[in-house]
């Protein structure tokens, strides 16, 4: 079972002004040689193939893609193994921002 964490420094929603931009993340992937940017991700279940349109940073790690979706200055990850826990909490570090579950 995945669970999804919201990377933010903005967790109250009280600090709109300190939303991190996509420039921000851009700048720094293009820094992690096993990430790249998409505009799109997709991905195969049993009996199809979906799209999803907007901003990614693909982390690839060995023959497994792991997406971390930029929305609206909060970044998304789907934390399905310890190692990409372990991911995300380098990136909320390089940030100084905080992680929420949900």
């Amino acid at each position: 079972m995945n669970t999804r964490y919201r990377i933010t420094r903005n967790a109250d929603g009280n600090h709109a002004d300190q939303a991190m931009s996509i420039d921000e993340y851009k700048n720094y992937f293009a820094t992690q040689p096993d990430f790249e940017y998409a505009q799109e991700y997709s991905f195969r279940s049993a009996e199809t193939t979906m799209t999803i349109q907007g901003d990614f940073f693909l982390w690839h790690l060995g023959e497994a893609t792991i997406p971390f979706r930029y929305y609206e200055g909060d970044l998304y990850v789907a934390v399905s193994h310890e190692i990409i826990f372990q991911k995300m909490l380098e990136i909320v570090e390089h940030f100084d921002a905080q992680y929420v579950e949900g």
